[in-house]
């Protein structure tokens, strides 16, 4: 029989090991970092950020957006919804601000630039947001949360640059949950030969020569832990679709 110290040790290893494990694929863990605001903006976020969302990515979410360095993920992070709260119990609130990834910005070992409004949202008071903003960058906590957007399908906004039928580009909004848009498909429906897009930059998705006619659309939808599901809105994009139009999908993805 192995001496009692010996399975007191191993039990303790066994322990240790778990909980490794559990804390390396824990998805509602904070991650600890550094936060900036944007120091010459207005309260709302920018309409020129590097996700290409345009006005919507300046004020969806009330305004409450980030830029991301390392979060950004070569645009795959676009829309992605984080609660971010500062560390100073002083000054801060446990519960923080939740914001949305619609730019790429980095300084000072920072994970997220917030506009000035999300910033002073993770005070207490009045007078802490003001020392919050004096500070300029803070300690932070952040972990990725589902968006949520009531009574919004999932919408397509064709680029103000598409020329049909030579050029499509467009950018998805309201993209509920805590999962990421990894392909996307444009299929004729009357022969339903399919195209896949490509993304040209931030959140938008291109093609030259799109298929005729009405399209339907399929995106797929991409977790953490590798599972994907192609999801098909209910409503076509119209066969004389527009440059800078807005299409309702029909269609919204589960929290």
């Amino acid at each position: 029989m192995a001496p009692l110290h010996f399975i007191l040790l191993l039990s303790t290893a066994l322990v240790s090991m778990h909980s490794l494990a559990h804390g390396a694929t824990c998805s509602d863990c904070f991650t600890q970092s550094r936060a900036a605001h944007y120091p010459n903006s207005d309260e709302n976020g920018t309409d020129i950020g590097a996700c290409g969302f345009g006005s919507f990515g300046a004020t969806v979410n009330g305004g409450d957006v980030s830029a991301a360095s390392d979060l950004y993920r070569n645009g795959l992070g676009c829309g992605a919804c984080y609660q971010v709260r500062c560390t100073n119990g002083y000054y801060c609130t446990d519960k923080g601000v939740t914001v949305v990834i619609t730019d790429q910005g980095s300084g000072h070992g920072t994970d997220f630039i917030l506009t000035r409004r999300a910033f002073t949202r993770m005070a207490q008071t009045s007078d802490a947001a003001a020392s919050l903003l004096a500070l300029g960058v803070v300690d932070i906590e952040y972990r990725r949360v589902s968006c949520s957007y009531p009574y919004k399908n999932i919408t397509i906004k064709i680029d103000e640059a598409s020329s049909n039928p030579h050029y499509l580009g467009f950018v998805i909004w309201y993209q509920q949950g805590k999962r990421d848009i990894t392909a996307v498909q444009l299929c004729e429906t009357q022969n339903f030969v399919c195209k896949l897009l490509d993304r040209s930059y931030g959140a938008v998705w291109t093609t030259t020569s799109p298929p005729s006619g009405p399209l339907s659309l399929r995106m797929l939808f991409s977790d953490e832990d590798g599972d994907e599901e192609w999801v098909v809105p209910v409503n076509n994009i119209p066969q004389d679709w527009k440059a800078g139009e807005t299409y309702d999908t029909g269609v919204q993805v589960n929290l």
